[in-house]
């Protein structure tokens, strides 16, 4: 993806990668793309659902080796 800011946060355990992306996405303007790379497994099902409740989109998922990755699209 284009354009896309990169939020590291490998490595963090829940609930901190959403903690970090809420964050980051506090700071970006609607329709900005945050790429956001974790390896908590937690992730897999917390980022999408709370860029769901949070309005925001998710454009793609991704897994290489143990890093998940995250396009997050500001609502």
């Amino acid at each position: 993806m284009e354009n896309a800011k990169l939020l590291d946060a490998k490595g963090l355990a829940c609930p901190m990668p959403v903690v970090k992306v809420k964050k980051e996405m506090d700071k970006m303007s609607a329709g900005e793309i945050l790429e956001v790379h974790a390896t908590d497994k937690g992730a897999k099902s917390d980022i999408p659902a709370w860029a769901k409740s949070s309005g925001n989109k998710i454009l793609k998922e991704d897994q290489e080796e143990d890093v998940l990755k995250f396009w997050v699209e500001k609502a």
